[in-house]
Formats: C-alpha cells, structure tokens, sequence
C-alpha cells in the first residue's frame, strides 16, 4: 500500500469516525438543548470551556511530540509511551484539581450548577487526555480505526444515558438531573479508554515508567509547543469564558450551539496531520523537495474539506440550528433577535482559517521549530483578548465570533510566514481556486432549491440539500481536475 493511501486511509477512518461520533454529538445537542433551558445549556458549556483551558495545559502537547519521536524511532515506542503516560498523568491529576478548587473561588459561578459540574466534568477530560495518550501508539502504525470503535462505542454509552436521565429518571430540569447528564460523559469516556488501552497494548506495552531525564527532555521539546497550545486556547475560547462573565450564560448558549458543531469539525485538520506527520517528518530528513510536496498536498486538501462547509453553512445555517437545537436557539430578526444560526455563519470563517494554518504549524513541529509557535500563539491570544473586551459588551457573541475570525487570520499568516523562514516551500493557488469554483457551484445549487423545497418539507430540506451539495461538489472536483486520475493513482498498491 502506498504512504499516501496509508495517510488518508487513516485520516478517512478517523473522519467517518468522526462522523459517526458527531451524528451521536448532534443527537445529544439536540437532547440537552431541547431539555435545558437556553441558560441551563449555557451553563453546561461553561463547564467544558472552563476545563478546556486546563486539560490544554495538561496536554502540554505531548501527543504531538510522542508520535513525532515514536516515528522517528519505533524500537523506543515502550519507553517513550510509557513515559508520556507518566507524565500526562501527573499533569492531568494536578491540573483537574486546580481547575475544580478555581471554580469555586470563582464569584460569578456561585449560585449555578458550574462549580459542581466543573468537579464532576472534570473526571470525564481526565480519561479523554488518557485515551489520547495511548491512541499515540496506534496513530503511529496508522491504526486509528482502533480508537475510532472506542470513540463511538463511548458516545453511544453517554448518549443511552442521557435518554436515560430526560426520558425516564428526570421529566424536568433541576440540578440533580443536570449533573447526571455530565456522568453520562464521564461513563462514556471511560469505555472509549479501556477499548483504546487494549487495542493499543497488542502494539506496545503499555505502562507507567519513570526515566526523570527523559522527562526533562521531553518537557523542554514539548514546552514552546504546549504553551503555544495553551494560547491557542486562549485566543479561540476565551470568548466563551468572557461572555459568561460580560453577558450571561445565555449568550453562551446561543454561541454554544455552533460551537459544538465547529468543534466535531475542527478535529478533521487535526486527525489528517496527525497522519501526515509520521510520513513528513521522516521525508524532511531525506528530501526536502518531497516534504514540500506533501506541505501542497496537505494544503489542497484541508481546502478541499473546508471550503464547502463553509459555503454550505452561510445557505444552510438556520435549517442546521433547527435540526440539532431548538427553536428558542434561532434567530428571530423581526424581534431583532439573533440566534445561533448567526454565530455559525460567522464561525465557520474562522474554521477555514484553523483549517489551513494547522498545516504550517504541524510542517514547523516536524522540521523540530514547534518554539516558533509560541510567539504565534502569543500574538494571536492577545489580540483576541483586547479585541474581546471591547467588541463583547457591545456586540455580545457576534462580536466574539467576528474576533475569532480576525485571530484564525493573523494565525494562519504569521504561520505561514513563520515555515517560509526555516524551511523552503511554495503554495500554489491553482488547486485551490478549481476548489473554489467547485464549492461556489455546490452553493449555488443548494440556494435555488432550498426555498422550493422548504415549501414541501420546511427545514428538513437540509437533510436532501446536504447530500446533493456533496453530490455536486465531488464532481465538480472531478471535472475541473483537482480529483483526477493521476491523484488518484497515488493510492493504489505499489
């Protein structure tokens, strides 16, 4: 099997994964929002975005640098797994604590079910940061379908207890039936490690182990990039935080809605590196020149990817909300309400720019400059923050979520600036813009027929719209040459 079907075998397992677990996720929005109230749901994503900055800062990055190491070297995969194991551990330990001890401390969140919640929630990040720890084993022999059966096996487990708790233990909202719904992650999560660790564990032993030098040295490799991580947390939560305290946790439930979806979608440029980078790494010591065909490849495709989603979500938006959410969520314009169909259309511009920037930053990490993150991620963290402070007491989530657009931009071209200096790459643009016009046919098409056929079956036109855009998009890649024969062979066995 050639490296290039091997990569995206693995990226594709991962994605239908991916989308598996998401039409699982969806479900459970649906589920919470139509259960909760729009304030109660705020504050069930204030839980997950309080504990995101610290289960970043426990990651540390480490996953990252396991696999790049464990494919540099693959007899030493017991060693450095079982260290990382450690050390991830320790970290995710101490920082759950911190987070839970400063949920309490927090004015604002007394007299609401987050304090709490954060508690709870905060068993349910720890074993996700487990289960990604030993997923590195099996992204390195290019076996994530391992992890995906884990990952959707998990999220049907949360799901049937979530019915559990709406339809059979709790008929309406309180506190009791809201902390439920966070155990149900917790169960969940702890199913998708076990199955991981064992599928894991035919690759490598899997175990703690204590080498402190190794530690140190790992610690100083992953350091630039897990703070970059921590500010890159920053600059694309931290609206959800300031919100909470500027707006209430309203306004948090409206952005929360899109953000969920963004967050299914944003693991595909993530899952599809974590692929290339083995493969990139190992080209950058042998030909600089077929690294840089890799960097185009990868380039191409996340366009590829991201560009029809966010074509299909400025036409489809509204359906969308309605299908995974509640009417309370969607936008009412002749109240001059704006609902979360507005943040998504918004939103979706900032994950296009996530999209393409994770291709520089993970070219920097295998070419061994992953500190040059740092100051990326400084840059764009701060200009969020300022920017946040100022456009949110005004605009509330749409000024956020125009500020997360602004920081995805300045991310991807100081990224893109930043590889160009360490290493010798060249973007063409021709792909790129057979892509767009492919995706402005798709959209076209969806924006004729979606009012005809809201008129037969209202906003469940989605559900015909989404697959016949697919339709349309595929194969005006394939008539303007960007899916051709020739790419197409890169795949077969060689």
């Amino acid at each position: 099997m050639s490296m290039a079907r091997k990569i995206l075998s693995n990226t594709f397992i991962q994605v239908a994964g991916k989308i598996a677990g998401a039409l699982v996720s969806v479900a459970i929005v649906k589920l919470i929002t139509n259960f909760l109230s729009v304030d109660g749901y705020g504050q069930y994503v204030a839980i997950f975005e309080f504990l995101a900055f610290f289960g970043i800062a426990a990651d540390l990055g480490l996953f990252t640098i396991a696999v790049r190491e464990m494919a540099k070297d693959e007899k030493k995969t017991e060693f450095i797994i079982g260290n990382i194991l450690s050390l991830r551990f320790i970290l995710s330990i101490s920082t759950m604590s911190l987070a839970v001890l400063a949920a309490f401390l927090i004015p604002q969140y007394s007299d609401t079910f987050i304090p709490v919640g954060v508690a709870i929630a905060s068993l349910s990040v720890f074993l996700s940061l487990m289960y990604g720890t030993v997923s590195s084993v099996l992204q390195v022999n290019l076996k994530m379908q391992y992890p995906t059966i884990g990952l959707i096996v998990g999220k049907v487990i949360s799901f049937s207890y979530m019915l559990y708790v709406v339809y059979y233990a709790f008929t309406e909202p309180s506190a009791q039936a809201f902390y439920h719904l966070l155990w149900a992650g917790i169960f969940g999560n702890l199913v998708m490690f076990l199955i991981t660790y064992f599928f894991a564990s035919r690759y490598a032993k899997i175990w703690f182990r204590f080498d402190f030098d190794y530690w140190k040295d790992t610690i100083w490799k992953a350091l630039p990039y897990g703070l970059a991580l921590i500010l890159n947390m920053v600059y694309f939560r931290i609206d959800s935080i300031l919100l909470l305290l500027m707006k209430g946790p309203e306004e948090v439930g409206l952005y929360g809605v899109p953000m969920r979806v963004l967050d299914i979608l944003s693991i595909i440029p993530i899952y599809f590196m974590n692929s290339v980078l083995p493969t990139l790494t190992r080209q950058i010591k042998d030909s600089t020149e077929k690294a840089a065909r890799t960097v185009q490849h990868a380039f191409d495709f996340l366009i590829a990817m991201g560009l029809p989603i966010v074509v299909g979500a400025q036409v489809l938006a509204y359906p969308l909300i309605f299908i995974i959410s509640s009417p309370e969520f969607l936008s009412r314009m002749d109240e001059g309400f704006y609902g979360s169909d507005v943040a998504l259309r918004i939103l979706v511009f900032a994950m296009m720019f996530a999209f393409l920037s994770t291709v520089f930053t993970f070219t920097l990490i295998a070419i061994g400059y992953q500190g040059k993150l740092l100051y990326i991620s400084a840059t764009g963290a701060i200009f969020n923050i300022i920017a946040n402070l100022l456009v949110i007491p005004t605009w509330g989530f749409r000024g956020a979520a125009f500020t997360s657009v602004l920081s995805e931009m300045i991310i991807v071209i100081l990224a893109a600036i930043m590889l160009k200096k360490y290493f010798d790459y060249k973007i063409k643009l021709g792909g790129a813009l057979k892509i767009v016009l492919s995706a402005a046919v798709m959209g076209l098409v969806v924006y004729v027929l979606r009012d005809p056929l809201y008129v037969r079956i209202e906003n469940f036109n989605f559900l015909v719209l989404v697959p016949l855009g697919a339709l349309v998009y595929v194969s005006m890649l394939w008539l303007t040459g960007v899916v051709s024969k020739e790419r197409l062979a890169l795949l077969r066995n060689k």
